[in-house]
Parts: structure tokens; sequence; C-alpha cells
């Protein structure tokens, strides 16, 4: 039977190497399975099965320097984990029974005490019952930390099953920036790296939650689930009718053959592991010298890193010998020995073949020499699908005049002592931004004093955003670019009778917009909203050092962090503010199905500024952040063809955010039992995304910052190099509830 499409030749550095104990672990699988009552009479296995699985051979792959012990503990995971999906699938998907599957759900975090003095309820089925033993047996090794973190993934990854439920026979394939979010949650490659860091190292509590161990894992998790998609492609969308596969959703929203989707998905695949080499070897360094980390806390953050990648190569392995994937014109992956290379122990596992590979070059190459100030002409603006109603404070008069005064008074409109680079502005240029207008409409129901707040916070968002290059970029001084963050950082402090005293402009308008804005919040409410406005802040020096590097970021890398900097997280958290304490349980806010609605707004959001933004970011100012020069850079291609991509996905983003709306607020609202009260909070809620939205487009379209005539008008900014990240969202990045 001819294959539906021809392999790609994978990037696989690092081929894999098979644990000695397998057997052991084999043996010790099949009889754990049977004491649990998995095989035989369970109605899901029978012992063929387990068999013809071989999740030891698996987990030898994946983990291949563990003793037997250990080996089999974490096979045990895995046969635990596959046995409660199939599980779940035999007595809730086909039976559609989602009261009974939440219900079900909800009593496996019983099974996970962080304090296994607090025992455990009676195990109803295999599930529960294996979960018991895993968890005894696992975390007396593990710390607090690590428990939580793992009982959250745990959870999480059983929650999605619910997710699935609720889009069985749905008949809709993702876009991209979609699949990549959802494929994490029920892919299982997050908890994986879990278990991972019980078998190489447990990574220090302080710095768990750091970017660049976020981004070793996410760029790990999808470099495994692509793969998978692209060796199960023709059991999965021919024989079984699956929908969320990487290869079917590029071939479905580029219009492109099977093959051509599943070369763009290897090449995503490729991007993802070269993000994740460039973390570790970039990154990684800075964080153990930001941390002051000792060497036994380095050692572990090494170790869990080549568990990382061990695991990746094991898994390749894994899908190119299993008889369920099609492999048959798989490349093998042994390595290849020149005379001139290096021998002898820990030289073995370099394929230099895969290293060498003239695509994997290429994508690499062209993220790194990209030439600045390309002429690109005038931005080309398509039709924008907007479903959502324009609505404009009555108070935009008041918020235009109050916001420029405040920024004459903190010292933003004019040159500082001693800071040369905080002459980038004038009153003529911010009176043609007109942040105020745009507050308007992301807030039109706001008092008078909250919606020229509003605007203040957007004046300070976008100066900080141009004032981060100019200062810092053109003279390649990361160090001091920290040391500012670290100063800015100071002024945002829970408790405010700890803020010191501004120094600069820019200090002086956060501190004071800090103050305002975080004196009516609880301790807690201060908290969450101060580190939203870090991971915007830190945002700039991620942009910051990708300019210094010449380095065009990989698509999803871009995507994420374009949410920080974009301040989306924070703009977000005050919307909801209004709505706290209305019968909303801070769950819901967490959960998933909100996760997904914010982030595919935020994306739309973005794509609109980048669209407009173009010709300013890369012609004028050398801007390599935009979702265009993403596109191009990815995929080889010129402007005409990016901007076709970008605004399909746009568009698509938008109604994704529409079928959230329409299809699963609903069933989230049934999961959790939501009173009235709490429905509408959460209407009120939705609406203000909407208007957060439409206010963004109309801003765009109305001020005097992108067009032709508004860059030619700007010498004096090009001569002082000012690298605009072109709003970068920020004109959005603050909503001050009403």
């Amino acid at each position: 039977m001819t294959q539906p499409f021809r392999l790609p030749d994978f990037y696989v550095p690092y081929p894999a190497r098979l644990n000695p104990h397998l057997e052991a672990a084999r043996a010790h699988a099949k009889q754990w399975a049977r004491d649990f009552e998995m095989l035989e009479g369970s109605g899901v296995w029978e012992e063929r099965d387990l068999d013809s699985h071989d999740y030891a051979l698996l987990c030898a792959y994946t983990h291949p320097d563990c003793d037997s012990d250990a080996l089999s503990l974490i096979t045990d995971w895995y046969v635990w984990v596959f046995f409660f999906d199939d599980h779940f699938l035999e007595t809730y998907k086909r039976s559609q029974d989602r009261a009974g599957a939440k219900k079900y759900l909800d009593g496996l975090a019983a099974f996970m005490p962080m304090d296994l003095a607090d025992g455990f309820p009676e195990p109803a089925n295999p599930v529960e019952a294996g979960l018991r033993d895993l968890w005894l047996r696992t975390v007396p090794a593990m710390s607090m930390d690590w428990r939580e973190r793992f009982s959250r993934s745990t959870k999480n990854l059983l929650d999605e099953s619910m997710w699935e439920l609720a889009n069985i026979d749905i008949g809709r394939v993702a876009n991209p920036l979609e699949y990549i979010e959802m494929r994490r949650k029920v892919g299982g490659a997050p908890w994986s790296a879990g278990l991972i860091e019980y078998v190489s190292a447990e990574v220090p509590a302080r710095v768990a939650h750091s970017r660049a161990l976020g981004v070793l894992r996410d760029a790990f998790s999808d470099a495994v689930h692509i793969r998978n998609d692209i060796f199960s492609y023709e059991r999965e969308v021919g024989d079984e009718g699956e929908l969320s596969n990487a290869i079917l959703v590029l071939e479905t929203f580029l219009g492109c053959t099977t093959q051509e989707a599943a070369e763009s998905a290897n090449d995503l695949l490729t991007s993802r592991l070269q993000q994740f080499e460039q973390t570790a070897l970039t990154e990684l360094p800075q964080l153990f010298a930001d941390h002051a980390m000792d060497p036994a806390e380095i050692a572990a953050v090494l170790a869990y890193a080549k568990g990382l990648q061990d695991w990746q190569s094991g898994g390749h392995e894994w899908h190119m010998v299993s008889s369920r994937y099609m492999n048959k014109e798989a490349r093998a992956t042994a390595p290849l020995s020149l005379p001139f290379l290096p021998s002898g122990l820990g030289t073995t596992a370099l394929d230099v073949r895969s290293v060498l590979d003239p695509r994997a070059m290429e994508l690499r190459r062209r993220s790194f020499t990209r030439v600045p100030y390309e002429r690109t002409g005038p931005s080309v603006i398509p039709d924008i699908y907007m479903p959502h109603r324009l609505s404009l404070s009555p108070h935009l008069a008041h918020a235009r005049e109050a916001s420029v005064a405040w920024a004459r008074r903190t010292g933003l409109l004019d040159p500082q002592p001693g800071d040369p680079g905080s002459a980038i502005w004038t009153e003529e240029k911010l009176r043609g931004y007109d942040f105020a207008l745009c507050s308007a409409g992301i807030d039109p129901d706001a008092t008078a004093e909250a919606l020229a707040l509003n605007a203040s916070w957007l004046t300070w968002g976008t100066y900080g955003d141009d004032y981060y290059p100019v200062v810092f970029g053109r003279g390649k001084n990361p160090a001091a670019a920290k040391a500012t963050t670290a100063r800015l950082i100071s002024m945002v402090p829970v408790d405010l009778v700890e803020q010191p005293e501004p120094v600069t402009a820019i200090e002086r308008g956060l501190a004071d917009l800090w103050v305002r804005t975080a004196a009516g919040m609880s301790a807690g409410q201060r908290t969450e909203f101060r580190a939203a406005l870090v991971d915007m802040l830190e945002g700039w020096l991620w942009e910051l050092d990708n300019q210094i590097q010449n380095r065009v970021p990989d698509p999803v890398d871009y995507a994420e962090m374009r949410r920080h900097t974009f301040g989306s997280h924070l703009t977000m958290y005050l919307c909801r503010l209004g709505h706290q304490g209305r019968g909303v349980p801070e769950e819901i806010y967490s959960s998933g199905t909100i996760r997904s609605l914010e982030n595919a707004v935020a994306d739309a959001a973005c794509l609109i500024n980048d669209i407009f933004s173009y010709q300013k970011e890369v012609e004028f100012e050398g801007e390599a952040h935009n979702y265009i020069v993403i596109t191009r850079n990815f995929f080889g291609i010129g402007y005409p063809e990016a901007l076709h991509i970008c605004h399909q996905l746009m568009t698509r983003r938008t109604e994704e955010f529409e079928h959230i709306v329409a299809g699963q607020l609903p069933l989230l609202y049934e999961d959790w039992r939501l009173g009235e009260e709490a429905r509408a909070a959460m209407d009120a809620y939705v609406r203000e995304l909407q208007d957060w939205h439409a206010g963004i487009l109309n801003w765009h379209r109305k001020i005097r910052r992108y067009r032709p005539q508004d860059l030619r008008r700007l010498p004096d900014a090009l001569s002082t190099g000012v690298w605009d990240s072109a709003f970068g969202m920020s004109a959005a990045r603050i909503s001050l509830p009403a």
C-alpha cells in the first residue's frame, strides 16, 4: 500500500541508547499491571495488548541511564497513564457521560496527597489503585515543590480528557497556534518532563518556573508531539479519523499537499529542537549567573536538560522500530564516523548527517543572517475580520489631555540630565499616537479617572518599548538593560511602603502608576498584577537579546513571548478584577478553556499590530519581532505570501475565540455548576475582551503612526536609532475596570 507521503529527514543530532535493564522492566510491568487488575477482566486490556504496546521498550529508549528499579517505576507510570486513557475511553467517552467523567477526574486528585501522612481514600478501580501505588513509591524521593508541580501536570493531563470529550465528533481542525497549545495539554510530554526529573535530577524550586526551563520543557514537548504526529499520520488520520495532527493542521491551514505539510511539520519540529539548543546554550548560563546558583544546582539543571534530550532521541527511535507507525522509509539514525572527528567515550551518539542536513542548516542560517532595514514599501492592510462592535468612552477628550499632561509631568517628553536616550518623544508625536483613543475603545465603560490612568499606562508602556532598544540595543549593553529592569521591578513592590525613590523619568512614571493602580488591591491581587508586569519587562530583555544576536525567533517562542511583551496577561487580569468576588472560582480563570480564550484574542490583536506596523518596523527600524518577518523567515517566502498566512492566522484565531465563547464556555459553566451571578460575571469578562479586540483595531486604523506619511515625518527618531517595537501591543497593555 502506498504511503500518504514520503517521510522527511529528521533532525536527530543525538541518536538513542537502550537501557540494559529492559527485560527486567518488561517482566515487572506485566506483573504490576496484573496485580492491579489492568489485564484480563478489566474490560480494557488483555495480556497481548500490554505485550504489543511494550511500554518498557519506550522507557528503556527514553531513559537509557537509570538503574533497574527506576526504569521499572517509570515503566509502571507509563502503563498507568495509557491504561487510564483507554479506561476513560471505554467508560466515559463512548457513553458521553460528562457528569460522571468530571466526578471521576476530580476524585483522582485525592490519590496524590502532598503529605503522605494524610492518607488515601479507598480505590474503586484499577486507575485509582495504580495511582496510589505509584504515588507512594515516587514522592518520598522528591521535594514538596516537585510534588505540587507533578500533581498539577498530572491533573492537567487528566482534566484535558474533558476537552477531548467535548470535542468528539465536532469535525473541526485546529489552527496552528491552537494546535500547539492543545497538543501540549493532551499529548502528555509536559507530564513526561516531570518524570525525567525523578530519573535525572530535580530542578531547584527557585528556578523551576523560569523562562529558560519553561522553554526547554515546551520545546521538548512540541518536538515530541510533532514527531509522533508525523509517524502516526497514516494510522490516525487515514484510519481513525483523528483531527489533532500537525500535518493535517498545516495541510488544512496552508491549503497545501500532504507532502508539503509533512515537510513543514518537520521544519517546525527542527525549529523547536534548535530552540531547545539555543536556550540550553545561551539562556541557561545566564540563569545560573542571575540566580548565583551553586555547582550542585547547576549540575541538577544540566542533568535535567540531558534527560530531556535523551527522551527526545529515545522517542524518535521508538517510533522507528514500533509496528504502530509509518516508518518503513525512515532514514536510520546510526552515527556517522569521519576520520577527523573525536572518538571514544561520550562521542558515539553524534549523528553528523543529521547535524549537517541541508534543510536543518538552512533553517538555522536564516535565523541568524537577516539583513535589517530592508526596503518594503507601504504596509498592505487586508480586510480584517472583526465580529465585535466598537464602543468608545465619552471621556475620551479628558483622557487625551490628562495623559499628555501626565507624560509631561513625569519627564517622558523632555531630555533628562544624564540620560541621553530619554529624548525619544515630543508632545507632537505623543498626540499623534493618541493612546487615549485606544483606552476609550478597550475600556469604554471606565470612569473619567480610570480612563486617564489607563491611557497613562499605555503611554508609559510604549515609551519603555522605545527606550530599551535606543539606550541598550545600539550599544549592545544587555548588562545595563538588566540593571534598569531590576530597578523598574523594584518600583512595583507588593508592600507599597517598600517602593524606592525613582531616579529616571521611566522610573517616575512606573512608580506613580503602580501606587495609583495597586492601592485598592489586596496583597494577593498585587502579587498577580506584579507578576504580569514583570513578565512584560523581562519580555523587553528577551527582544533585546535577540536584537543583539541578530536572531529571528522561532515561531512558537515568538508567539508565546509576544503575549508577554504585549502585556496581555496583565491587561486581562485587570479586566477581570471588577468581577472577582461574584461567585467565580479562581480555578475558572486558570482553566484551559479561559486560557485558550485569552490567548486566541491576544494573538489576533498582536497580528493586527504586526500587519499595520510592518513597514515601520522592518524598513525604518530594522525590527525582527513581527509575525510577518517570522513567517517569511520560517517558510523562506516573500512578503505577499507571508502576509496572506498571517492574515489567515489572525482570522482563524478570532474565529477560535468565537468558537470557545459559543461552544466551550457553556460546558465550563455546566461542569463547574456556576450560579447566575457567576455566569453573568464571566459573560461580562468576555464582553470586555471583545471591547479590547475592537478597540485595538480601531486605534490602528485611526492614529498617526503607521502610514507612509507618518514615517516620513520622523527623521529625528531615525537619527537616534529608535527601534520601536511598533507599540508592541502596548496600546492594549492595561485595561482598568470601571
